[in-house]
């Protein structure tokens, strides 16, 4: 079985092929700039690189949210048009899960946070087994403090820098990540929809406008 990862919610975007439990390829870029030209790129490398045409993938997992509105409209598209047309299965996970997944951890909570700018963060809170411990939410940083003052007992990945958060970054599990999820069902592909987690800024604006 060939199952094709793509993330694009967060500041660094990522494609992996797997092959079972095995990872054949992999790729990780810098969101900066031309991620719409670059993804196809990505894609395109990662199936080259691991012999694999289209054709021979049996499930694409695509990471619908949270994290950036651009980067997640731009993935989950070109996901579900692959799926569509491929006839296969689009599964759909958590860019926070994928984060938690990180190797090599030697804490058992393990909280993935992206900054959402405003002094707040998308986090959630899994065990090194990929078992939730907090909902991924949007919150204040403060907030986040306040619900768990102790961060000695935590490890935070991330890919972005916080002023009183010290992180590691992320090195996900891909396998770790599959194995989870791949009997996940979701039916119609086009029925997948992005999870924000909150509002657009054009949306607060129009919502500050009626008020």
């Amino acid at each position: 079985m060939k199952y094709l990862i793509i993330n694009t919610a967060t500041t660094t975007s990522s494609v992996a092929l797997l092959d079972d439990n095995k990872i054949i390829s992999n790729i990780e870029e810098n969101n900066a700039k031309d991620l719409s030209s670059k993804i196809f790129f990505m894609i395109d490398k990662v199936l080259k690189d691991g012999l694999c045409i289209p054709q021979s993938l049996n499930k694409i997992f695509v990471v619908v949210g949270p994290g950036s509105f651009t980067g997640i409209r731009i993935g989950l598209t070109i996901a579900k048009t692959m799926a569509w047309a491929l006839k296969i299965d689009l599964i759909p996970i958590s860019s926070l899960e994928l984060l938690a997944s990180t190797k090599n951890i030697e804490k058992n909570q393990i909280f993935a946070l992206i900054d959402a700018r405003r002094e707040s963060v998308y986090a959630g809170g899994y065990t090194s087994n990929l078992e939730e411990i907090m909902p991924d939410k949007y919150l204040k940083i403060e907030e986040l403090k306040k619900q768990y003052p102790d961060f000695s007992n935590i490890s935070f990945v991330s890919y972005d820098m916080f002023e009183k958060i010290a992180t590691m970054r992320p090195n996900p599990d891909y396998i770790k990540i599959v194995k989870k999820h791949k009997n996940d069902r979701v039916g119609n592909c086009h029925k997948i929809n992005p999870n924000y987690l909150k509002l657009t800024e054009a949306e607060e604006k129009r919502n500050n406008g009626n008020n």
